[in-house]
């Protein structure tokens, strides 16, 4: 079979290591420096990767996917939100109205979000996993003055089912307009996501539009979608609202995607991922680095190999690319055991994390306090390329310098007292 002389004497170099064991010994320290990197990189991404999509579906229990608001006031949010469910990617929309109160049980209280609902359409847009959730809105659309509750707001406050509040909003508490109180029954309570569950209560849309009225603090009806592809919901809302036939019905509307109204979160998100990957990567470097360290000493090494080479008419090109080769296979080895290893870790992840605890907890004491097994990871490919790609680049990069020093070698020099 055809092989490139460079290409065979490079891989001879690689295999041949019996006369020199300093060479082998950090031939294998950059080979395992280079796997460490790559293992670390897959996995802390992929737990990075996870942490974000617990992030993402937490907020998405309380913030829409899109919301769709109008310049004025939006009288005609009924037909509206027929023509938006027309489009094929919007898979429920409903209408809301959001704003900020002041609940108040037995002398105590606390500033909450609140929001309105029209029950008979709020189950197309819940991202809540919950059966008992829609039981919950069927009860509320039953009921005049029904409230539900975040979980945790209701536990902080001490509030239990049947229990009577009162609600203000905040322009009127602000205006000391104490006549314009309203009183509620919790009907139950509810999970509103990890951002929603402390500070939320869900009232009825009618009971809303009598809270806040037309003062400075509320909000007028507004659309709330979900969409089938949450990662192109602007994308889709744009289009719906664009494919509605009636143009006064879509005048002075916009819409506002989560990506949008959450963009600092997970703008943040994604500056750490980049910097946590940049930051290891820093271990593939010093892996790489050792790979200079080999090929200098087999350069030196090998001086008298490329000084006959040299006269036997190797070109300069031909002895550089046996050395790149001779480097770039300990990143290729390195890089491929760091993958394979990063992928297995990261799917199975959290039996690892459980072990682990499992035995901090009996090896340490107080016992049942080392909670790791939460750990979730979310593998994806482009990142196991990418992180390939860096790591090969980088190996390639470290064997420039010492192939070009074996370049410059000259025959005569070598070979004068051999």
């Amino acid at each position: 079979m055809f092989k490139p002389v460079s290409l065979f004497i490079g891989l001879r170099y690689t295999r041949t290591r019996k006369k020199s064991q300093i060479v082998s010994f950090v031939s294998f320290v950059s080979t395992l420096g280079i796997t460490i990197g790559v293992l670390a990189l897959i996995v802390v991404l992929s737990v990075i990767n996870g942490s974000t999509s617990v992030m993402r579906n937490e907020t998405l229990k309380s913030v829409p996917h899109v919301s769709v608001q109008a310049s004025d006031a939006m009288p005609r949010w009924r037909e509206l939100r027929d023509a938006m469910s027309q489009s094929a990617d919007v898979v429920g929309a409903a209408p809301y109205i959001e704003g900020e109160g002041w609940l108040r049980i037995d002398g105590g209280g606390e500033f909450i979000q609140v929001r309105g609902v029209a029950p008979e359409f709020e189950p197309q847009v819940l991202q809540v996993e919950s059966p008992g959730f829609n039981a919950l809105l069927e009860t509320l659309g039953e009921s005049e003055n029904g409230i539900i509750l975040g979980i945790s707001l209701a536990n902080r406050l001490g509030i239990y089912l049947d229990d009577e509040v009162t609600l203000m909003s905040l322009n009127s508490l602000i205006n000391r307009e104490l006549d314009e109180v309203m009183r509620f029954k919790v009907i139950g309570g509810a999970d509103f996501g990890f951002y929603g569950n402390n500070n939320t209560a869900m009232i009825s849309l009618e009971a809303a539009q009598k809270l806040f009225g037309t003062s400075a603090g509320a909000q007028d009806v507004r659309l709330r979608l979900q969409v089938d592809d949450v990662f192109n919901a602007g994308l889709i809302a744009d289009e719906a609202l664009a494919a509605i036939d009636d143009a006064s019905l879509r005048q002075g509307v916009s819409s506002t995607s989560w990506s949008e109204s959450q963009s600092s979160l997970f703008d943040a998100l994604r500056l750490e991922k980049t910097l946590t990957g940049f930051m290891l990567l820093m271990i593939v470097v010093i892996g790489a680095v050792n790979i200079v360290s080999t090929l200098v000493m087999v350069v030196a090494d090998k001086s008298a190999d490329i000084a006959i080479l040299r006269t036997m008419g190797a070109s300069r090109g031909t002895i550089m690319s046996i050395f790149v080769t001779q480097g770039t296979t300990v990143g290729v080895f390195g890089t491929l055991f760091g993958a394979i290893l990063g992928v297995l870790v990261s799917l199975n992840l959290s039996t690892i994390m459980g072990w682990i605890e499992s035995l901090l907890n009996t090896a340490l004491s107080p016992n049942n306090v080392y909670m790791i097994s939460y750990l979730r990871a979310e593998l994806r490919v482009d990142d196991v390329i990418l992180i390939c790609i860096c790591a090969l680049s980088v190996s390639f990069i470290a064997t420039l310098y010492p192939a070009y020093r074996a370049t410059r070698i000259q025959p005569a020099q070598v070979l004068r007292y051999e």
